[in-house]
C-alpha cells in the first residue's frame, strides 16, 4: 500500500510540474539574473535544416520556464540549509563584461609588449596592501568562483581575479596614444580601479584569486612620459576599513569613488571639496549584482545601504545623448541631446540603485558647472567610472562622460569642439585588461559612424594604433540593467541594460 501512495505522490508532483512548465506563461525577464530571457526563435527552413532552430527552441524552453526566479531562489535556500556550495577550482569570472580575456595586453616571450608598445620604464612605487580587516575569516566558493565572506548582515561577495602580472599593456598603450595625438594641449591621466577582492579576500582562500597590484604596476610601468598615473590602489587601501565597496555588488561604492576622485583632482591640480559640501542620501535595502551571479541566498539576506552624495553650492546642467542598442548591445543609432537630472532617485530595495548617477551607461553625458577655471575633462570609463563625475563639479567647468562601449563620434574632433583640457582613463581592472576596452578607445581616434557589422576605417601603414578591421558580431554585455524610476523618466526613454 505504501508503494502505491509513494507512486501516487510522485505522479502528482510530476503532473504538476508538467502542467506548470507546459501551460503557464513563460518568464521573459529575470530580476535575479538581471537580464532578459531567451525568446522563441524565428522559423526558417534554412535554420531548421542546419539544426539551429531546434537548438534555439531548447534554449528558449529551458531559459524561460515559468517562475524561474522563484525556483532558483528555492534552490539557493535548500543549498544554504544543507550547506552545499560549488567548489569548482575554476576561479575565472565569466559573467558579463567582467570576464578576462586570456593574454590581453601581456608581454611576449622576449619581454616586449605583445601589442607593440614601449618597454617598461621607471615609475611610481605602489605599496602592497595587507588585509587587516577580515584576513582570518572563513569563506566559501559560490557559483562562478565568487568568494562569499562573512555571516549574517555582514556577508560580502568577492569576484575572483584571473589576470596576470604582465597584463594590461594595451590599456597603457591607449593612454600613450592619446598623449601622442593630443600632445601638450591635453593632459592625459590613467587610472586602474582595483576590485574588492584585492582588499577583503581572507588568507584561507587567496589561492582562489590572483593579486591585482602586479597588473596595476605593469600598467604604470608602461606609461610614456607625459601620461600621469592616478594611484587609487594606495588611496583605497588607506580607506579599506570604510564602506568603499558594495558588499552585494561587483562595483565599488560612491564613497570609494569619492576618494578616487579626490586623488585624481590632486594629480590634475584642480580644486576639490570634501564631503561637508555634499548632501548624504541613502537607498535602503539594496541587493546588487552578486546575488544573481553567485546564486547564494546569503547575499540576498544581507541587504545594504546604498549611500551617495549630492553636491551643494555648485550649479550644474546635465545633457544626455542616448544611444539605441540592439539585442546584441551594439549601437544602432542615437537620439537628440536633452537635459535631465544627473542623480536619479530610486526607492528603497530597488536593485538598480547603482544607476543613481546618470541612470546607466548607454549615453553620452555632458555636465556644465558654475566652476569657471577653463578646465574641461573627459572621463573614458566603464560603469565603475560612473562614481567619479559627481565629485568633480567643483573641479572642472565641464565634465564629459564617455563609456568605452557607446560612443559614435570622432574623439579628436570632439576634443577640439568642446575645448577639452584633460582626459582621464578610469576603468576597473577587468575592463582595463580587455582588448575590447582599449581597442574601443583607440578606435575613437579615427572612427566614423558605422552601423554594426560595417567595416571600420584603419590607419595607414606604420600607425601604432591597434587595428580593428571589423566590429565584433556581438559586443560585450553592459554592466547595469535598469531604467530610471518611472517618476524620474526623461523625455527620451532609457534603454534597458544587462548586467
Amino acid at each position: 500500500m505504501k508503494h502505491y501512495i509513494y507512486i501516487a505522490v510522485i505522479a502528482v508532483i510530476f503532473i504538476g510540474f508538467a502542467v506548470v512548465f507546459d501551460t503557464f506563461p513563460r518568464s521573459t525577464v529575470s530580476e535575479l539574473e538581471k537580464r532578459e530571457l531567451a525568446t522563441f526563435p524565428k522559423f526558417s527552413w534554412e535554420r531548421l535544416a542546419d539544426g539551429s532552430f531546434t537548438s534555439d527552441i531548447s534554449t528558449w524552453f529551458s531559459d524561460s520556464e515559468p517562475y524561474r526566479d522563484l525556483f532558483m531562489t528555492l534552490s539557493m535556500q535548500v543549498k544554504d540549509l544543507i550547506a552545499i556550495a560549488p567548489t569548482d577550482d575554476n576561479i575565472r569570472f565569466h559573467a558579463g563584461d567582467m570576464a578576462l580575456e586570456k593574454g590581453d595586453g601581456e608581454l611576449s616571450a622576449d619581454g616586449t609588449p605583445s601589442e607593440g608598445g614601449t618597454a617598461p620604464t621607471d615609475s611610481m612605487t605602489i605599496d602592497e596592501y595587507e588585509n587587516h580587516i577580515n584576513a582570518d575569516e572563513n569563506a566559501k566558493i559560490a557559483n562562478a568562483g565568487i568568494i562569499i565572506v562573512g555571516k549574517g548582515d555582514k556577508v560580502r561577495a568577492l569576484m575572483a581575479y584571473g589576470g596576470g602580472p604582465k597584463g594590461c599593456v594595451g590599456y597603457a598603450q591607449a593612454a600613450n596614444k592619446y598623449k601622442e595625438v593630443f600632445g601638450d594641449k591635453v593632459n592625459i591621466y590613467c587610472m586602474v580601479i582595483p576590485t574588492a577582492v584585492e582588499f577583503y579576500c581572507p588568507d584561507k582562500v587567496k589561492k582562489r584569486t590572483n593579486q591585482q597590484l602586479p597588473t596595476i604596476r605593469n600598467v604604470v610601468a608602461h606609461l610614456n612620459p607625459g601620461v600621469k598615473p592616478v594611484d587609487v590602489y594606495t588611496t583605497l587601501g588607506k580607506h579599506a576599513n570604510e564602506d568603499i565597496y558594495l558588499r552585494t555588488d561587483h562595483h565599488w561604492s560612491p564613497l570609494g569613488g569619492y576618494y578616487a576622485a579626490e586623488e585624481f583632482a590632486r594629480v590634475a591640480g584642480v580644486p576639490f571639496k570634501d564631503l561637508s559640501h555634499y548632501e548624504r542620501r541613502v537607498v535602503h535595502g539594496y541587493v546588487g549584482s552578486m546575488y544573481g551571479y553567485s546564486k547564494d541566498i546569503s547575499v540576498k539576506n544581507a541587504p545594504e545601504d546604498f549611500v551617495y552624495y549630492v553636491p551643494k553650492g555648485v550649479e550644474y546642467t546635465t545633457t544626455y545623448t542616448n544611444y539605441t542598442i540592439n539585442k546584441n548591445y551594439q549601437v544602432t543609432g542615437e537620439g537628440k541631446p536633452f537635459t535631465a537630472p544627473f542623480f536619479f532617485k530610486y526607492k528603497d530595495g530597488h536593485g538598480g540603485a547603482y544607476c543613481t548617477m546618470m541612470g546607466g551607461d548607454t549615453k553620452l553625458t555632458q555636465v556644465r558647472t558654475s566652476t569657471h577655471n577653463g578646465r574641461r575633462v573627459i572621463i573614458l570609463k566603464d560603469s565603475f567610472g560612473n562614481m567619479l563625475p559627481g565629485y568633480l563639479f567643483f573641479s572642472f567647468e565641464e565634465v564629459h562622460v564617455i563609456d568605452s562601449r557607446y560612443f559614435t563620434k570622432d574623439i579628436i574632433a570632439y576634443v577640439e569642439e568642446n575645448k577639452i583640457t584633460d582626459i582621464l582613463f578610469a576603468n576597473n581592472i577587468f575592463k582595463a585588461y580587455s582588448s575590447h576596452t582599449y581597442g574601443s578607445y583607440l578606435r575613437f581616434l579615427h572612427q566614423q559612424w558605422h552601423r554594426p557589422g560595417a567595416s571600420v576605417p584603419t590607419k595607414a601603414k606604420g600607425d601604432s594604433t591597434l587595428k580593428h578591421k571589423e566590429q565584433p558580431k556581438k559586443s560585450e554585455p553592459v554592466e547595469n540593467q535598469v531604467t530610471p524610476p518611472a517618476a524620474e523618466k526623461t523625455e527620451t526613454p532609457q534603454t534597458q541594460e544587462q548586467l
